[in-house]
């Protein structure tokens, strides 16, 4: 009874949630997830049952994610080494999985219809489910509806509450018509409409300032074919490479090179390593690279080192295998870093085998990189997307944000343009410049208030040379992060669910 009388709905809201593809990178349509949302929550407070309306999140989840995040099946079907329909299954899990947790929320939200302040209480089931996907199996935060805003109207929030914050603007925005629609109440529309109000005026509450230095910065981009990254054959070729193309770059104060861009590991290229040390040092520069690491104990690590001057004072080049001016990855990627049940997977497909796929953890906590004088927060490719992170390792002396990247995998989908879009959410949030180098695109540099200052083409071998200007400064969300509106929402939550059992308890005296 339930699937017959919600079929419709529930394809009309899967349609939607398809459709809110357009509003990230490329397309960059970005008021169509306030429509959306607002389609959503209409039919949540229309349903008869949580069920139905877990089945109304749910179904808006699988439009959302089976079209937002098809190229991941980019790089299942392509160098997965699998039958079309078990790289489909695959693929097919994963949108099933992420899809609960927008039911998680209509649920939720349901649960708490009766409210007066129930566009309050939606913005907080969200947000309590955005935080469990970002999370729960190590997270895969992607396609926040907050990231639609990166280059829209709501971006000046993010310095202040982050993209988490967007996001709940967002669904007060959704909540506040559903009930104007269908209760006639205006109040919420009211506070919603003062927030859309007040955001052209917050640029004098970002925390941020410019400075009237420039730091020159080369970002290398060496486009190796995915086939070949990995091909002992081909590991001099690629090595040889990467240092043509930035042999007459060395004049720079920073020189960034994508992940992985040394194909051998660090305790194998030595000899390499230390030629580009001194070389980079002779030239007072310093040369950032992400390079696997693998340890005498079996731990292994996907990471970035600095060769060439950590301090802006005469050297002979100051990088050792064993300097702890490195950083390791934190937040493995599922499948691609780490196989869960790898023993037996390997020997389902290929695609479970895959060199260096079961890597060490790095710490949560590590210093920034500390380059020709400069200190530089550092996340390894998939990272760019957990904030959090980004926020507990920023400091005061935080020069720049750094991501390095292989976005090869994923061809000429439209993953990399989301996952630049993401990297320059951190920038607006932190207020620091951002420096993102990758193997085949998309390599740009990104200023602290979104501004694009320059890419390279994808596909494209090159190299990005930039001035780049400097802030000073803490944005409110650098201080003090997540946690504020986490907090809210659950005291919201936990006190609408405390009335409503304190009410059922009188009713029933």
């Amino acid at each position: 009874m339930l699937l017959r009388t919600s079929f419709l709905p529930a394809l009309l809201l899967a349609g939607l949630g398809a459709f809110n593809t357009l509003a990230y990178a490329p397309y960059t349509w970005h008021a169509i997830p306030l429509f959306t949302l607002t389609a959503l929550a209409i039919m949540v407070l229309r349903a008869p049952s949580w069920k139905q309306a877990a089945l109304y999140g749910f179904s808006y989840g699988l439009g959302w994610f089976a079209v937002g995040i098809s190229w991941v099946h980019v790089s299942i079907a392509t160098f997965g080494g699998m039958p079309l329909i078990a790289s489909l299954g695959i693929m097919a899990l994963l949108v099933l999985y992420l899809s609960f947790y927008p039911a998680l929320a209509a649920a939720l939200a349901w649960r708490f219809r009766a409210t007066k302040a129930w566009p309050l209480l939606l913005a907080a089931c969200w947000l309590v489910a955005e935080n469990l996907r970002s999370w729960v199996l190590t997270g895969f935060p992607w396609l926040s509806v907050g990231y639609s805003q990166t280059s829209g109207f709501l971006a000046p929030w993010a310095p202040l509450i982050g993209e988490i914050g967007i996001s709940f603007i967002m669904l007060l925005f959704a909540g506040s018509f559903a009930v104007l629609a269908l209760r006639r109440q205006f109040g919420s529309v009211a506070v919603t409409a003062l927030l859309f109000a007040a955001t052209p005026f917050l640029g004098a509450f970002k925390g941020w300032q410019g400075t009237d230095d420039k730091v020159s910065v080369a970002l290398v981009q060496g486009n190796i074919p995915q086939n070949l990254r990995w091909d002992p054959a081909e590991e001099a070729n690629t090595m040889k490479k990467y240092m043509e193309l930035s042999r007459e770059h060395l004049n720079h104060q920073l020189m960034i090179w994508p992940e992985a861009a040394i194909p051998q590991l660090e305790p194998l290229a030595l000899a390499y390593l230390i030629n580009l040390d001194m070389l980079a040092a002779e030239r007072e520069t310093a040369v950032i690279t992400g390079i696997l690491d693998y340890k005498t104990n079996g731990d292994a690590y996907n990471g970035m080192i600095v060769l060439g001057r950590f301090h802006n004072a005469e050297t002979q080049g100051d990088y050792s295998y064993g300097t702890h001016n490195r950083y390791q990855k934190h937040h493995l990627l599922p499948i691609g870093e780490f196989v869960p049940f790898q023993s037996i997977l390997k020997h389902v497909a290929p695609f479970f085998n895959l060199p260096m796929s079961s890597f060490s953890r790095g710490d949560w906590l590590q210093p920034n990189l500390q380059a020709n004088g400069y200190q530089l927060l550092a996340a390894l490719c998939f990272e760019i997307a957990f904030p959090r992170q980004m926020v507990a390792n920023f400091n005061d002396d935080t020069d720049f944000l750094l991501t390095v990247s292989n976005d090869a995998w994923f061809g000429e989908s439209i993953g990399p343009h989301q996952h630049l879009e993401i990297a320059k959410m951190r920038a607006l949030e932190l207020g620091r410049p951002l420096l993102r180098a990758t193997n085949n695109g998309i390599t740009a540099v990104i200023a602290a208030d979104g501004t694009e200052l320059g890419r390279l083409p994808q596909f494209e071998e090159g190299v990005l040379s930039l001035e780049v200007p400097q802030t000073t400064g803490r944005t409110l969300y650098s201080q003090l992060g997540d946690w504020p509106l986490n907090l809210v929402s659950v005291l919201v939550l936990a006190g609408f669910w405390l009335r409503q059992r304190l009410s059922a308890a009188k009713n029933q005296a």
